[in-house]
């Protein structure tokens, strides 16, 4: 290698953890509203849907990394997995109204 070519550090494109930019939602993932109904162990929410369906859920992003807490009642936006949709990622916690 000569002295004007750097290694990567494994960061691909696409790669996350940037400052400044959005998160993207993953391909295949729904985004959709929903409000906190109960908190269980390890960090896993009961969330309702617009459409009544109850789905597990557990933060990440930022909402994990700033320690948001999340109560009942709680407004949230979920992505649901696309192989599972009993199951969903909290993206972000809503302002109330």
């Amino acid at each position: 290698m000569g002295a004007d070519e750097t290694v990567s550090g494994g960061q691909g494109p696409g790669a996350g953890g940037q400052a400044g930019h959005p998160p993207v939602p993953r391909v295949g993932a729904g985004v959709v509203e929903a409000t906190v109904v109960e908190e269980r162990p390890s960090a896993v929410y009961v969330v309702v849907l617009k459409n009544r369906q109850r789905v597990l859920a557990h933060p990440v992003g930022a909402v994990k990394r700033n320690f948001v807490r999340l109560v009942p009642g709680d407004r949230v936006e979920v992505e649901l997995a696309p192989h599972d949709p009993t199951r969903g990622r909290i993206t972000r916690k809503l302002s109330g109204e």
